[in-house]
């Protein structure tokens, strides 16, 4: 008896000591999973992470169906800008994949109605421009051109500037600029086709002139020639409040319309002023975690709440806009604590070793059916997001830029 317990003993001793060298195991394997996912940069893990939740392109924005949408042209700018940063391929195919889903022989663009005149949809050109010169098909080519030969019929105001839809008339939206001026100055670039700068720059120069408030230092999220709608003061035509994401569009095109527009061009010097003069707007309301609120200049009222995709887009801005030497020392500064606040107030590690990003707001707008007036109340009043596309690329491109700075 004596005996078989000596061996039971021994037994147990054996297995308590492999489970737990099996735990330090797994502990280590565990450690080590960390550490790797911790040592990869954002841009990359934020990229991974989007593929991981997205496979097919086309789900993005929580789509249940395929569709032609600026969100996805930012997704998939963003990825390629990974891709050229990173040099890992996978971001290119992951982009070349959604086209080719999208995008058929003859450069038909699935969902996309041209007569719409709906600036959004033109955004996604730009990727295309990019897959085109990588891969020389002519589909993409021919995709971009039904994308421009939109913009040679948009409908415009009196000053020039393109309508936001033609459902919206007369509008001009700082959103707008986004979806549009950098397309056309790529397009300007790479199909050499100059005059168009003069019409990109001039997007610019309207919005400033109508829609910047020397007094916030900052620009109104919208613009309506004909003073029309319940949303634009019967005075100006200006909506009321500063919204962060609009403003961030409009941020982000002044930068990314630089990378093109020529350096002799007579309207350069304008835009890179207007840059300098937003860049010290935006930074009077920075919060003291370093990032803005939905509202930008009412953060102490009730309700506003500190949001990730203006606070990405104004990031990019101030890093992309101080390493091109269009902003300065401070600008540079401000980006890098608003960089360091995103990753604290907004990014959150999940189970799966990938990255969120919480906070954004889901989807915001004027007019329409039901009609958004833009109040303060309608503002705060949206639906808040985890990794919407709109929050998830900005902050993938700011952190290109912040990478960038590191090395």
């Amino acid at each position: 008896m004596k005996i078989k317990l000596f061996v039971l003993s021994l037994l147990l001793g054996s297995i308590s000591i492999a489970i737990a060298s099996c735990s330090e195991r797994t502990q280590e394997n565990e450690n080590s999973e960390s550490e790797k996912a911790i040592d990869k940069p954002y841009s990359v893990w934020m990229a991974d992470s989007e593929i991981a939740r997205n496979p097919e392109g086309w789900t993005l924005d929580f789509n249940k169906k395929p569709k032609w949408e600026y969100t996805h042209g930012l997704i998939m700018s963003s990825m390629q800008a990974v891709w050229k940063q990173s040099g890992e391929q996978r971001f290119y195919n992951y982009t070349k994949k959604f086209a080719d889903f999208m995008v058929d022989s003859a450069g038909n663009i699935l969902t996309y109605k041209k007569t719409d005149f709906n600036i959004d949809r033109v955004n996604g050109g730009k990727f295309l421009i990019n897959l085109y010169a990588e891969s020389g098909e002519e589909k993409y080519r021919l995709a971009v051109e039904e994308l421009r030969d939109q913009m040679r019929n948009h409908p415009r105001n009196k000053e020039g500037g393109f309508w936001h839809k033609k459902v919206y008339p007369h509008q001009m939206w700082l959103d707008g600029i986004y979806m549009g001026s950098p397309f056309l100055a790529q397009y300007a670039a790479t199909f050499d086709e100059p005059a168009l700068f003069d019409d990109v720059a001039n997007q610019i120069i309207v919005m400033d002139k109508y829609g910047y408030s020397k007094e916030t230092g900052l620009f109104h999220h919208a613009w309506d020639e004909s003073k029309e709608q319940k949303w634009a003061d019967p005075e100006t035509g200006l909506s009321t409040n500063y919204w962060g994401r609009s403003i961030g569009w409009f941020a982000m095109a002044l930068v990314d319309v630089l990378d093109f527009l020529p350096a002799d061009h007579p309207k350069r010097g304008d835009i890179i002023a207007i840059a300098q003069k937003l860049a010290k707007g935006i930074q009077r309301y920075q919060s003291k975690e370093g990032v803005w609120y939905q509202v930008v200049d009412q953060g102490s009222r009730e309700g506003n709440y500190l949001e990730s995709s203006a606070t990405g887009m104004f990031t990019y801005f101030l890093l992309k806009g101080a390493e091109k030497g269009y902003l300065d020392q401070d600008d540079l500064a401000a980006g890098k604590i608003a960089y360091e606040g995103m990753l604290t107030e907004f990014v959150r590690e999940d189970a799966d070793g990938g990255i969120s990003l919480t906070n954004v707001c889901g989807v915001a707008g004027l007019g329409g059916n039901p009609y958004r007036d833009g109040s303060y109340e309608y503002y705060i009043g949206e639906v808040i997001r985890v990794n919407d596309p709109k929050g998830v690329g900005p902050f993938i491109l700011a952190s290109l830029q912040y990478e960038k700075l590191a090395k």
